[in-house]
């Protein structure tokens, strides 16, 4: 007899198979039959007219504090994720000694935009090494399972101390320190090395994270230790336009360690085609057999901008740094009031503030690419529904266009602001991407940057946009909008106990209501530990998620269920 039974349901199975109608039998958390009038169980699921398809393995997050509170990453759960992988970008907490608890929050702080406060609140300090660190997460009861990686800044300020922060050069005793304790980190489940050599990612105004600078002797020595151990995935990002040079020894370390290497691989203004480029050389090192990967959104990261967000085009103007601080009400008040719209609107006192500071200016000066996301958020607009275009057809100042979008919804409107991934107006670079052999689905930044992206959402959006309501442009297959984000992320980080609906499998199902499969607008909540904020984005449409064959999510509400728990290391099918 099965534990349970899901019956009727048309299975889009992560293979890239067609779809399918059959029944799943679950036994044990696993899945133990698929076939036709399956049966008995001790639980029935009728998922007739449903598709039913593995849980989504997000490999990209940042929620190692969240993780050390929240058994349900919300909202990752709202959308289907059954596993994530956190410690991105070389940011995280582990290993850390006591007197650098608080500097590591207010590293995560300036890269990723979680607020400080919410980390100090959140998170109870109770390990100083990376095992420990795993064992904290292993301890907590969860709805879905985590695994982490180990961030480069906090094992090389372990290490190094103050001259890790000032980006001194490592030592070779420096570096040996550090493998030893990767390796150590490894040994203990750790999935992966992470590390930043962005000047995008930014600490206490101006500072970059340690590793940022690191020398390649430090670089290829921790790169290295992941094909000493035998696993584990090299994570890393680094400045997008520039990323043709770091190629070479990526490749070189990919090469060596025969495991996969993921750099992200973002469209940006500055250089459109590089992209392009990039793909070529995946296409030589696929051929070569090279286990290299362009790490690929679904859709632009996009910034949203909000009176309760942020940023917004009005942030530099010396009225807004006035009423900033004031409570929703009052704040909401004076945004009503002509004079202060009038002021807010005036365009030489905002381009006057930002004008010694390029990014700020880029920020809320680009109004053409700026556009309302509205009720019904399209994450792939046309340029003439940006404020430059409306603001031209209409006579207006762009501020007047931007203020009115922002006053939507009492005071709650959004504009979209595509900053990476949309120098083209639309999508068709990212159609490309994501049909490639050697992408992998990534950079959805659960947990992360908390007052002005939320991409979490990535996973829903695949099938709303991608595989269903695309207008400008084709659209691409269902089965591949599954594969990409259920058994290829979890093979590249070796978890090949997932990702797939077939027998001997891990039962981590959802089942959806493809019709009704809908994204509504995100919004601002105070729901962070200490009252902080977050932009958060739920989902319609999901009937059911299951966790090794237990029911975590139902119609959108959390079950109590808690089946998950730590990912340590590679896992094979039983």
């Amino acid at each position: 007899m099965f534990d349970t039974l899901i019956r009727g349901g048309t299975l889009v199975d992560g293979s890239g198979a067609p779809r399918r109608r059959a029944d799943i039998g679950i036994a044990d958390g696993r899945i133990a039959e698929i076939g036709d009038k399956l049966g008995p169980a001790r639980r029935t699921i009728d998922a007739d007219g449903a598709l039913v398809t593995p849980g989504w393995v997000d490999v990209h997050t940042h929620y190692d504090g969240q993780a050390t509170w929240d058994p349900y990453l919300s909202p990752s759960t709202d959308h289907g994720v059954t596993s994530v992988v956190m410690g991105n970008c070389g940011v995280g907490f582990a290993p850390v000694k006591p007197d650098r608890r608080e500097w590591l929050i207010s590293v995560m702080e300036g890269v990723e935009d979680i607020p400080g406060t919410v980390l100090a609140e959140g998170i109870r300090w109770d390990w100083e090494s990376f095992p420990e660190y795993l064992d904290t997460l292993a301890r907590m009861p969860r709805a879905l399972d985590v695994g982490a990686q180990i961030p480069h800044s906090a094992l090389r300020t372990y290490v190094m101390g103050e001259r890790g922060v000032t980006h001194d050069e490592a030592t070779q005793d420096d570096i040996r320190a550090m493998v030893e304790l990767a390796r150590e980190g490894l040994r203990a489940g750790a999935l992966g090395l992470s590390t930043s050599r962005t000047i995008i990612h930014k600490y206490d105004g101006r500072k970059y994270p340690p590793g940022t600078f690191a020398s390649p002797d430090e670089i290829l020595g921790l790169a290295r230790t992941l094909g000493d151990v035998g696993h584990g995935v090299f994570q890393m990002t680094s400045n997008h336009y520039q990323m043709e040079t770091e190629v070479p020894w990526l490749t070189q370390v990919a090469r060596e360690n025969r495991l996969p290497v993921a750099f992200a691989l973002v469209q940006t203004d500055q250089t459109p085609d590089t992209w392009a480029r990039l793909l070529a050389t995946l296409d030589e090192t696929h051929k070569a057999g090279i286990p290299l990967y362009g790490a690929v959104a679904g859709r632009p990261a996009g910034i949203l901008m909000a009176w309760l967000g942020s940023t917004h085009p009005f942030m530099s103007h010396p009225l807004w740094q006035q009423i900033a601080p004031l409570p929703w009400p009052e704040k909401l008040a004076r945004l009503r009031d002509p004079q202060v719209r009038a002021q807010l609107t005036d365009m030489d006192t905002l381009m006057s503030a930002a004008k010694y500071d390029t990014r700020l200016a880029y920020l809320t000066q680009s109004f053409q690419k700026m556009y309302a996301l509205g009720s019904e958020p399209d994450y792939e607009p046309p340029p003439e529904r940006s404020i430059a275009a409306i603001a031209q057809r209409e006579g207006r100042v762009p501020l007047e266009v931007a203020y009115d979008m922002l006053m939507a919804d009492e005071g709650r409107g959004i504009v979209y602001f595509p900053s990476f991934n949309y120098a083209y107006n639309d999508l068709s670079q990212l159609h490309t991407q994501l049909q490639h052999p050697r992408t992998m689905m990534s950079l959805a930044d659960g947990g992360a940057h908390c007052g002005y992206i939320c991409d979490v959402s990535m996973p829903t959006y695949m099938l709303t946009h991608w595989a269903r309501d695309r207008r400008r442009g084709p659209t691409l297959p269902l089965q591949l909008m599954v594969q990409r984000q259920t058994r290829d992320t979890a093979a590249i980080y070796g978890l090949r106990d997932r990702g797939l609906l077939a027998p001997g499998y891990l039962a981590d199902i959802n089942i959806i209501d493809f019709d009704r499969l809908r994204l509504p607008p995100p919004y601002v909540a105070f729901d962070l530990p200490a009252g902080g904020r977050r932009l958060v984005q739920t989902a319609e449409g999901y009937v059911a998620t299951l966790k090794r064959g237990m029911t975590i999510m139902e119609n959108g509400h959390a079950t109590g269920a808690l089946p998950g728990g730590l990912i340590r290391g590679p896992q094979a099918l039983a």
